[in-house]
């Protein structure tokens, strides 16, 4: 199968929507933290949550050491409930055992796939949400295949239709370089939302056309 060129596709989709460029913003625990809120949910009811959350305990101690119920209470505005709560608590306990403390900065100092492991041994972590926190609190080449990345990159041929999403991940981080990394992920999803949608995609509107094998203009 030939591939589309991820270098053409990055300068395009930067030339429509803005190059990106990383800059550290959270601590890794609090990026931890705000993606558990986000699976399955939208930006809308997990930012709200999150700050609410935040807003209601005084530090992670104080978070780690709530009952599940209160965790939970404090994000359900946001739509948010037990399981999401409990995954909380049960990954802020697993951090405070395994490192005293739940500063979480030494992963930067790992390769990759070892900090992506070590995340994912805590509850309520996937493959997506341990790259999340190497990506976005880090800077680290670790590419989180969201749904948006997912059906992008399937359309382009980047990724085999029949892929699952924990291949994709390890694929497209074979495909990309290490320093595009946050730049494919972050324009793939304003791409995702904005034009190449899950239905009635406006391929007539899209940079991608010439590139993309499933265009339908």
């Amino acid at each position: 199968m030939v591939r589309v060129d991820i270098g053409r596709v990055i300068k395009l989709l930067g030339a429509e929507y803005g190059k990106r460029k990383w800059r550290p913003r959270q601590s890794p625990i609090e990026v931890l933290v705000q993606t558990i809120l986000s699976q399955n949910t939208s930006d809308r009811n997990s930012g709200p949550a999150f700050e609410h959350l935040l807003a209601s305990f005084g530090s992670w101690e104080e978070m780690a050491n709530a009952g599940v119920g209160r965790i939970s209470h404090s994000i359900k505005a946001g739509g948010l409930g037990m399981v999401k709560a409990r995954y909380i608590k049960q990954a802020l306990e697993e951090i405070r055992r395994r490192q005293g403390g739940f500063e979480l900065g030494f992963l930067g100092k790992l390769p990759v796939d070892d900090a992506r492991d070590w995340l994912r041994q805590l509850p309520g972590v996937g493959m997506k949400t341990a790259s999340c926190v190497l990506l976005f609190s880090l800077g680290m080449p670790a590419l989180p295949v969201d749904t948006h990345v997912f059906r992008v990159a399937k359309r382009l041929g980047l990724i085999d239709s029949v892929i699952s999403v924990e291949k994709a991940h390890r694929l497209l981080e074979g495909l990309v370089p290490s320093q595009d990394v946050y730049q494919f992920h972050v324009l793939l999803i304003e791409h995702g939302r904005r034009i190449c949608k899950a239905q009635r995609p406006h391929c007539n509107e899209c940079v991608l056309a010439t590139l993309c094998p499933n265009r339908k203009v």
